[in-house]
């Protein structure tokens, strides 16, 4: 990288970091943006994680204009890395290079920016390493396996003032954006309380057994920061999310992280004064689920207002009429707001307003994609280039996905707790006993 093009995109991301505070302010100018030297220079990005989720950004790398070049395809199974190359192939002209190990990437100077779309337990450490040495991140929900994480997530931003975007694309919608915006300034008058919601039809799940780890998947390096156990079939294909805590978050870390962003939002809250969960495994009993499929959470916050969480993972029933979205009450009326846009009503349920466009992001399917995770893959671009604030800044999804741990660990401890409402500490001394995890010995997180 030439010394010209490191100097723009250290002045563009100081520009990008001091605009993005509280994402309230508007981005610099074009007149101002094309004073910067080399504004227009290529990106130079890796994916790390090639499962279902990669694809969502392709479209904002593969167009001309954005001038991207996809360096690296990164994972540990390489029928993963495979696959990708073939897909991939299709869509952009350059072949990336196919690496397994993502600390060689971290460690190739050329790269200016890396995708994170892997297990849980590999979000956090991933992303921190990378900011050390001097990358951007595009990090996929949930940006932490557990409360620490976060903590420790936003240090590292501060410290090293790295782009960092956490993957709650519907912060980039223009109907989600338009409509908070309203409710901020009064259509619904006083907001008290949000509904976020989720409702799948996910089926069994097969239970753990031991076996070889199938042909080339680097089982090591799947664990990475987790503890060290043996292999069990089929953990590395997405049931990582249900056999235990070493690699997931549950339904909250996969698919609330989402709603309760927006509901969060809506009601400019940060940390709750109490949280209470009702929660449990209630179907196919038998078979390898080992965490709740079903959870009810309440975060009550000062002002009296309050965001209840209803997730219903293996019961098909759309109680809202919806797969997923977040309702908004207010004294005057009430908002219902999902990807495809929002409604709003007045006091008498009757619709005042609305503006939605069907098929906008996918909603329930598995990996999801569509025009929101590339507007926010684009504004991660523009952020790095110092044309745009970043639309989910790291701060404000790292507290978001705090209300996911919240009610985990409320769940895996069967009890309510009290928060302090301005450091988001939990009192409770059992609780606090997961605000971090064990790590296998030399992949701790370190403080900075």
């Amino acid at each position: 990288m030439s010394t010209d093009r490191r100097s723009f995109i250290k002045k563009a991301t100081a520009g990008a970091a001091g605009i993005a505070i509280g994402g309230s302010v508007n981005a610099m100018s074009a007149k101002s943006y094309s004073k910067i030297i080399g504004a227009n220079d290529r990106i130079h990005v890796a994916i790390q994680g090639l499962g279902r989720r990669y694809g969502a950004y392709l479209g904002a790398i593969a167009e001309k204009k954005n001038n991207i070049e996809l360096v690296y395809l990164c994972d540990v199974m390489k029928s993963q890395r495979d696959k990708a190359a073939a897909n991939v192939s299709n869509v952009l002209k350059n072949k990336p290079i196919l690496e397994n190990d993502i600390r060689n990437i971290i460690n190739d100077k050329k790269v200016d920016a890396i995708f994170m779309a892997t297990p849980d337990h590999w979000h956090a450490p991933g992303a921190c390493m990378a900011m050390q040495a001097g990358k951007h991140v595009y990090l996929e929900k949930p940006c932490s396996h557990n409360p620490r994480e976060g903590e420790l997530l936003v240090a590292y931003q501060k410290k090293y003032n790295k782009i960092v975007q956490m993957g709650n694309q519907q912060r980039s919608s223009l109907q989600s954006q338009e409509i908070i915006k309203e409710i901020h300034n009064g259509v619904i008058g006083d907001v008290y309380n949000a509904i976020a919601f989720y409702t799948s039809k996910r089926g069994r799940v097969p239970n753990q057994t031991k076996a070889n780890p199938p042909a080339g998947l680097d089982w090591d390096l799947f664990q990475g920061p987790a503890p060290r156990r043996e292999y069990t079939d089929n953990t590395w294909d997405y049931n990582w999310h249900w056999y235990g805590w070493d690699y997931g978050t549950a339904e909250m870390g996969n698919n609330a992280t989402h709603e309760l962003d927006i509901a969060r939002w809506a009601l400019q809250v940060r940390y709750p004064e109490r949280v209470e969960v009702n929660s449990g495994k209630f179907h196919y009993k038998d078979d390898g689920w080992e965490m709740y499929d079903t959870m009810e959470a309440t975060f009550k916050f000062s002002g009296n207002k309050s965001i209840q969480w209803d997730g219903r993972s293996r019961n098909g029933y759309d109680k809202y009429g919806a797969g997923r979205g977040t309702l908004i009450y207010g004294s005057n009326g009430s908002v219902f707001i999902d990807r495809d846009g929002y409604k709003l009503y007045n006091l008498k349920g009757e619709l005042l307003k609305e503006n939605i466009v069907p098929g906008i992001e996918s909603g329930n399917s598995l990996g999801g994609g569509g025009k929101l995770s590339t507007m926010h893959t684009l504004n991660f671009f523009d952020a790095i280039r110092g044309k745009a604030a970043l639309t989910s800044p790291i701060e404000q999804g790292a507290t978001s996905q705090l209300l996911t741990h919240y009610a985990n660990i409320a769940s895996r401890i069967d009890n309510a707790f009290e928060v302090d409402e301005n450091s988001g500490r939990i009192f409770n001394r059992e609780a606090m006993k997961l605000w971090s995890r064990t790590y296998e010995p030399g992949w701790e997180i370190k403080p900075v």
